[in-house]
């Protein structure tokens, strides 16, 4: 009984070591895909991150990514790279995802616009799907 107290407690303070770390690095993007249809974490949905050029409206992309098994990517951002203040595009390819489904939609992609004020802090965008209709919000 004793062993296990002390492995607890150390897999408790490892935990939350880790967690320390990663919100101290903190800064990031995260996407997190569910099908409302069926319940469940729509897999294999791409999502293009682009940025808008300051200077002339332009936008161009940053980075792709797969939604895995749980419907989501941790982190939509290549290593390395932070998000700095501005508007952000991120565009999930939905038309596939319900082609692949045998599913007819009404959307073929979903872009989401939104605008990154403080850089250090982590950004999360969920995004509720269904073949005919989707919700967005900012999420945590």
């Amino acid at each position: 009984m004793q062993c296990r107290r002390w492995i607890s407690a150390a897999a408790l303070a490892a935990a939350s070591s880790f967690t320390n770390v990663a919100n101290a690095a903190g800064a990031g993007l995260s996407v997190h895909v569910l099908d409302q249809q069926t319940g469940m974490p729509a897999t294999a949905v791409r999502v293009t991150l682009d940025a808008r050029n300051a200077a002339d409206g332009a936008w161009h992309t940053i980075s792709q990514g797969t939604t895995d098994a749980d419907g989501r990517i941790k982190a939509l951002l290549p290593a390395g790279q932070m998000l700095a203040t501005g508007d952000y595009r991120v565009t999930f390819d939905t038309g596939a995802y319900f082609s692949k489904h045998n599913t007819p939609a009404f959307f073929p992609e979903v872009p989401v616009v939104f605008h990154v004020q403080d850089a250090k802090q982590h950004y999360h965008i969920p995004l509720l799907l269904s073949p005919f209709g989707f919700s967005t919000y900012r999420g945590s």
